[in-house]
Formats: C-alpha cells, sequence, structure tokens
C-alpha cells in the first residue's frame, strides 16, 4: 500500500471511529428598537442614480464607497466599470475649497454636459427645491446654474445649450453660453399663481409636480399655470424654539370647495410670446398631465371633469392654440389613471400609434390606438392586470410590462408583440421584480425579492437572459440569520360573504400550535397601496413586526376589498362608501383568525397609518366585538376634512353624497369603543391635517370615552427626524405590551 492510499484509508477510519464535537451555536439575537430606529443595522445594498447612456449600452449610476465617493460609468453587457464621470472630491466649485454633495443629476441630450443637484430641501412630499451646478464634462469646470436663489425642476433643453428651471413660481431660462437668466414668466405668487410647477393637491393626488416641459425640438415650453387665488388657505403653527408660534398657510382644496383655475400655455423662444391652449370653457376640471408627442406640433392634453368619471385625449397645436378630441373614456365611477404603477399612456416615436391603460374589459390592459383616436387592437388580455407599462421596443414592435398574472401578491415581467402575439414571461424568480431598462430596450437592471429575501439585483438582457449579479444582499441575508426572526407566511380565507382575501402573517418566534397567541394586524386598506405584497420590504416596520412576533405576538395583514390586482369590480366596489366594505373586510379577518386553534380572540389588535389609522378608528368602533385595541397614526376621521382630487374620486362630492361621507367616518361611531385606543398625529401634517385628530378628540370627549394620545409637535405626515420615530415606536410598543 502506497503512502497515499494509507493516509487516504486513516481517515476515513478516522471519519467513522473519532465522534464528532459538536459545535457551540451562537445565540441568536432579539431585535430591539434601537436595531430598528437608531442604526443601520437592517439597511441593504442597491444601486442608486441608475441612469441610462443614450447609446443603449452604458449606464451610470453612483458608487458610495468609503473614502471613494463617485459616479461611475459601467457596460450593459458585462457590468464593467468603463470610466468614472466624476469623484465627490473633485466637485469643487471656484473660489471654495469644500466640494459639494451630488444628491441627484442628469445629461444634456448629447451627453456633454450635467446638471448637478445638491442641498435638496423637501417642500411637501414630491417637491423640492435645489442648488443646481452645470458641469462641462470636457473641461471638468463646474457653475452655478443661478445665482437668485435655489431653484427647481432644471431641465436640459433638448439640444443642451439652455435650462429651464422654476423659481418664486415662474419659470426661468438660462442660456450656458454666456449665463444669461431671463424670465418667462412674470405673474408668479405665493398662494397665487403657479407657472411650471404644480399646487398642492395636483402634486399629492396626480403625482407629479414638474409643470414645464420642453417641446423635442427645443423652440417651445408648454407649462402649467395654477391660479389658487379663490382654494381657501388651510394654516398650522410652527412651534420650533420661538417665544410665539409661527403660522405657516397653504392653499388646500377641501372635499367640495374651490379648486385651482388651471391653464396650459406655451411660450415660444424665437418670438419671445406666449399663447394658451384651449381647454375648453369650464374652468372646474382637471389636467392630470400634458406631453408632447414626437411631433412637436401636437401637444396631448389629457382633460377630466372634476367627478373624473370621464376623461378625454386631447391634441393641440401650439401654433394656434388650438385642441381637438383624440379619445374619451368614460365610467360609472371614476376612470382609473392613477394607480398604474406608471403612466397609463404613451406616443409612439413613429407618430402614428399610442398605448393606452385602461380597465375597459374588467381588468387592466393595454390597447393600441392610432392617432385619430381608432383601436387597433387590445394589446393584453386575460383575468389579472398590468400593473406597468415598462416601456416599447419600436424596432420590434415589443411591449415590456409588468403584471399580476401569477398572482396579485406578486410582480412578473413580460413581453408582447403590438399585435397581442407572442408572449413570453421573463421574469424567473418568484416575488416582486422591479425592471429599469436601457435606451433602445436591449437591456434592463432587474431588483427581485420577496416577502423574506432582500433586493437580488441583477443585469439581463431583454429576453430575460441574466448576465450578471449585481448584487444579492449576501451581507444583509447573514446578518439576518444572527436574529430571532420568523418567516412571513401568506394565506387565503373567504369571507361569510364569499370575499376571497389575501394575507400574511408572521408568527411568534418559536411559535408552538398547542398555545394560543394574541393577534396584532396592520392595516392600510385605501385605494392603489397594497399591504400584501411578496417583496421584502425596505419599511422599518417590518422589523417592528418581527420584534413584536418575538415577544409572543402573531403579526398579521390582509387586503379588504378596494386594493389593487384583481381587477376592477374588486378595486372599484368601494366607491361612495369608503370606509364600509373595506371595514367589513378587517371584522371578517379577525373573526377568520378568532376561529383558528393557536389564536386567542379575545386579544386581537389593529394598528394602521394615514388611511389605515381611519381603518383602525373603524375597527375599534365599529368592531368593537372583535378588537381589544387599536392604534390610529395621522389617520383621516372624516373624509370632508381631506383633499379634493383623493376624495371625490372615490366618494363624489359631499354635497351629493352626504351619507357615504358621514355613515363611515370614525367620529360619528365613537359611542361604539369599548377597547383601547391610542391616538397619533404630527401638528405640521399638510396631508392629513392635524384637524382630523382634533374632532376626533372631541367627538370621544363628547361621549365620555377614554384614550390615549401622542402630539409631535412640528411633524409632518412622516413623523420622523431625529429619533422621533425611536420615541413613536417606544410608545406604541409599550401601548401593545400594556393593552393587547
Amino acid at each position: 500500500m502506497n503512502k497515499t492510499l494509507f493516509s487516504f484509508c486513516l481517515s476515513v477510519l478516522t471519519f467513522f471511529l473519532i465522534p464528532e464535537v459538536p459545535q457551540a451555536q451562537t445565540p441568536k439575537r432579539d431585535i430591539t428598537l434601537e436595531d430598528i430606529w437608531a442604526k443601520p443595522t437592517f439597511r441593504g445594498k442597491g444601486i442608486s442614480g441608475l441612469t441610462s447612456m443614450k447609446d443603449g449600452m452604458t449606464y451610470t449610476a453612483f458608487d458610495y464607497t468609503k473614502h471613494k465617493e463617485c459616479l461611475v460609468k459601467y457596460e450593459y453587457s458585462s457590468a464593467k466599470a468603463l470610466d468614472t464621470i466624476f469623484k465627490f472630491s473633485s466637485l469643487l466649485v471656484k473660489g471654495t475649497d469644500k466640494p459639494i454633495w451630488p444628491d441627484s443629476y442628469s445629461f444634456s441630450k448629447d451627453e456633454t454636459k450635467m446638471l448637478i443637484a445638491t442641498e435638496t430641501e423637501y417642500i411637501y412630499r414630491h417637491s423640492t427645491m435645489e442648488q443646481y451646478y452645470v458641469m462641462d464634462l470636457k473641461t471638468h469646470s463646474l457653475t452655478p446654474l443661478s445665482k437668485g436663489g435655489k431653484q427647481r425642476y432644471a431641465t436640459f433643453s433638448p439640444d443642451g445649450s439652455k435650462v429651464a428651471f422654476m423659481r418664486d413660481n415662474n419659470i426661468f431660462i438660462t442660456e450656458l453660453k454666456d449665463g444669461k437668466e431671463s424670465r418667462i414668466t412674470l405673474d408668479g405668487k405665493q398662494n397665487n399663481i403657479i407657472n411650471g410647477g404644480t399646487d398642492w393637491v395636483y402634486e399629492e393626488e396626480f403625482a407629479f409636480d414638474v409643470a414645464f416641459f420642453w417641446s423635442p425640438d427645443g423652440k417651445k415650453i408648454a407649462y402649467y399655470r395654477f391660479d389658487e387665488s379663490q382654494v381657501k388657505e388651510f394654516s398650522m403653527n410652527e412651534y420650533h424654539d420661538s417665544l410665539y408660534p409661527t403660522e405657516y398657510r397653504f392653499k388646500y382644496p377641501k372635499a367640495g370647495e374651490k379648486n385651482s383655475v388651471v391653464q396650459i400655455k406655451v411660450y415660444d423662444l424665437a418670438s419671445n410670446s406666449t399663447r394658451m391652449f384651449d381647454i375648453g370653457t369650464e374652468k372646474d376640471q382637471y389636467i392630470p398631465r400634458i406631453c408632447w408627442t414626437a411631433d412637436p406640433r401636437q401637444l396631448c392634453i389629457i382633460r377630466m371633469n372634476r367627478l373624473q368619471n370621464k376623461m378625454e385625449m386631447l391634441l393641440g397645436d401650439p401654433a394656434t392654440g388650438k385642441t381637438k378630441t383624440l379619445l374619451i373614456k368614460t365610467s360609472n365611477t371614476y376612470v382609473n389613471i392613477y394607480e398604474n404603477e406608471g403612466n397609463f399612456f404613451s406616443f409612439l416615436n413613429d407618430n402614428k400609434h399610442f398605448l393606452l391603460w385602461n380597465d375597459d374589459d374588467g381588468y387592466s390592459h393595454v390597447y393600441l390606438y392610432d392617432m385619430d383616436g381608432k383601436l387597433i387592437n387590445q394589446v393584453t388580455k386575460g383575468q389579472w392586470d398590468v400593473m406597468k407599462i415598462e416601456g416599447v421596443d419600436e424596432k420590434t414592435n415589443t411591449l415590456f410590462y409588468t403584471s399580476t398574472e401569477s398572482s396579485a401578491t406578486e410582480r412578473d415581467l413580460y413581453s408582447i408583440k403590438l399585435d397581442g402575439t407572442d408572449k413570453k414571461k421573463l421574469s424567473t424568480r418568484k416575488g416582486t421584480n422591479t425592471p429599469r431598462f436601457s435606451e433602445g430596450m436591449k437591456y434592463y437592471i432587474n431588483i427581485q425579492s420577496d416577502a423574506n429575501t432582500p433586493a437580488y439585483i441583477t443585469l439581463n438582457s431583454a429576453d430575460g437572459n441574466e448576465i450578471r449579479v449585481l448584487e444579492d444582499n449576501h451581507f444583509l441575508r447573514t446578518k439576518l440569520d444572527s436574529f430571532n426572526l420568523s418567516k412571513k407566511e401568506f394565506f387565503t380565507f373567504t369571507t361569510s360573504e364569499g370575499v376571497s382575501l389575501n394575507g400574511w402573517m408572521i408568527k411568534p418566534v418559536n411559535f408552538d400550535p398547542n398555545k394560543k397567541y394574541p393577534v396584532f394586524m396592520t392595516v392600510y386598506g385605501g385605494p392603489g397601496a397594497n399591504t400584501v405584497n411578496n417583496a421584502w420590504s425596505a419599511n422599518p416596520d417590518f422589523f417592528w413586526h418581527e420584534m413584536l412576533a418575538e415577544k409572543g405576538y402573531m403579526i398579521v395583514s390582509v387586503d379588504n376589498r378596494g386594493t389593487m390586482g384583481r381587477g376592477r369590480d374588486f378595486y372599484k366596489c368601494t366607491y361612495g362608501q369608503l370606509g364600509n366594505l373595506e371595514t367589513k373586510d378587517q371584522i371578517e379577518t379577525a373573526k377568520y383568525l378568532g376561529a383558528l386553534p393557536y389564536v386567542d380572540k379575545s386579544r386581537i389588535g389593529i394598528q394602521g397609518w394615514s388611511y389605515g389609522g381611519y381603518m383602525s378608528s373603524l375597527c375599534i368602533t365599529r368592531g368593537a366585538d372583535y378588537f381589544k385595541a387599536a392604534i390610529a397614526v395621522a389617520p383621516v376621521t372624516n373624509w370632508r376634512f381631506y383633499d379634493s382630487i383623493y376624495t371625490e374620486r372615490y366618494m363624489g362630492l359631499p354635497q351629493t353624497n352626504a351619507s357615504g361621507y358621514d355613515d363611515n367616518s370614525p367620529i360619528n361611531h365613537c359611542k361604539e369603543l369599548r377597547g383601547k385606543y391610542l391616538l397619533i398625529h404630527g401638528t405640521a401634517d399638510d396631508n392629513v391635517h392635524f384637524q382630523n385628530t382634533i374632532e376626533m378628540i372631541t367627538a370621544l370627549v363628547k361621549v365620555n370615552k377614554p384614550f390615549d394620545m401622542a402630539i409631535y409637535p412640528d411633524k409632518n405626515h412622516g413623523i420622523s427626524g431625529g429619533y422621533t420615530r425611536l420615541h413613536l415606536f417606544t410608545k406604541m410598543t409599550n401601548f401593545l405590551l400594556d393593552n393587547l
């Protein structure tokens, strides 16, 4: 026997004869509130600042590696770094020795210049103001865009020679060759006239804030003009550290009240003249979108009536201001243009066709039309919803979209020809897929996750083939293994009304089916925001729920009627009676859970924020027999207090639907309260006003019902900043430990 064979045999014998010494296992950690809210313990990795270059073969993204921060150019086909566009440390303005920090950036069309934004300040949810700098990529010189104060929405002209921006409710243009600045609107005034930006309610409910747009040839700028002079003001006290509070006032149209009067105008650079488009004589209407077609002689204007049950697509001629009707859609509830996770229409570059997303056949699908408004064909079909139009490859006539075909809880990527043939599923990993396509649609970067797995980011070719893994968040998955976590499990049940509902649950750590556990339900419940998604939650609330599971609570969330992804009838059945069917479904959830052998039906609680706070308030009152405790954060307590666009879309006008507004208002059900109730609000909430909580308190006191309360001075709808969230969630945790 040679020495090598002998050694091998000896090792085998030793393996079987010598008992293995068990390795000591490191005990798993419990989650703390400090882990969630004071430290970046559970922060995952992603790709920041992703922008496709015009060649469609390369992209740029920020690299935040410490002491190496830079913007890098990568190759799509390999994901290899090709070049460093700039290092943060090199962003020096002449005459200064401290580099600026880039919050965002954009390229000119020819990619010889960049706009770099810094010192960003948020105004409301979407709107911001920044200091912009122009970088010449040949010389790397950095020049302030304007010295007249911070700017908003700075945008290159198509030829890269100019930049338009908004400031003080007016639109300006800067000539980059000499820095000359000109103002193209003159009447902008705070709380009166807005040019080039949106008012509060458009920003919040139509989800856009930039309201000026260069024509494709760069010769004109189309823009919104808001006259909000007749809109009533809402005021909030700001306390800060001053002896006397200051008052902040802004225009906020509540349900049934006057809205801004909107005009659509176009500025001609050559003639220095402005023309107004004909959008009809009716002033009490909405213009939720405008968009240049590929032809600079045509601007598309979307017009809706105030009840939002009629939508018209108009084509406007910028030379004359005249418009013609391209298409009309009507509904007996409302025309849904809002909950598509992308834009609901898209004009093709052939200038002969456009795509429209709507629910004509009972589910949200994509339709192809010609430029006369004639339907060519329905592109997608089936008993599932298209959730987003991801893009179109016009060379191959291929549409890319994400949908709920697998499940209302999932998002998968598909491709299909514009004639409705050759449909292919491109995503391969179960869960939620969010693609970002390159210019030309040849590649995409896909962010995939599931309920128990952080983001898995891959580079893919347009046929779905995975080229390379860009980030698998291995470090976070490894860290999670060191904590006492329970898996999020999905379930479905049928209510007494025969409605099938989707939900998830997190069972207590070391779950024993022979024990009975208290249940803590978390809810949103409103139109357009499902909580039951097979996706990793970047929201720290997920880890709070895991922490509560460590303490012996079972956490549950269910998507009631009115949520999305299951077709028009499921989504729109709550019309005119927000809160009614949704509350019934959450009560049915409590009844279903209470019948499970491992649930203590006497200890079921519920919590929600915003619309969810509205729902939890209704559940602890109308559902008093089934809920022991409830937490309502920043709740709507009466839809009469909320904004016009959102509320009237789902409820109609309060003048014609008084019972719909009042019957499901928590302030009208306070006498039914028996359980423990915690009410939380920020005094500077510009969205769901503190007024809602004041009215709820008044109603509770009127019927002598006890409650707990936490008020956060000068905090907005998000109630955050510094240690605020840590304090807030400590308060909520202690409330649950004491009362559930």
